[in-house]
């Protein structure tokens, strides 16, 4: 009986993990990817493409390369606002 019980419970285990790895799990995941790597993409697009006062450009670069998310979310939180209005 203990065998039985046992092996139900492994096999609904597996299938909530097949289910989350190619099921509603997948979308989620491939989300978060594409967040993560659009994410400082898209801030040292924006970055190279603007100007700053000195050398905050560099600054703004090297940060988003170095430390992708958190220079990212720093440059969307402070730097676009620094930008020089063309």
């Amino acid at each position: 009986m203990v065998f039985i019980y046992r092996f139900i419970l492994q096999s609904k285990s597996l299938k909530m993990s097949f289910l989350f790895l190619f099921g509603g799990g997948l979308i989620v995941t491939l989300l978060v990817v594409m967040f993560i790597f659009l994410f400082p993409l898209l801030a040292l697009i924006s970055a190279l493409m603007n100007d700053f006062h000195g050398n905050d450009k560099i600054i703004w670069v090297l940060l988003i390369i170095f430390l992708p998310f958190v220079g990212s979310l720093l440059y969307f939180l402070i730097g676009r606002g620094r930008r020089i209005n063309r």
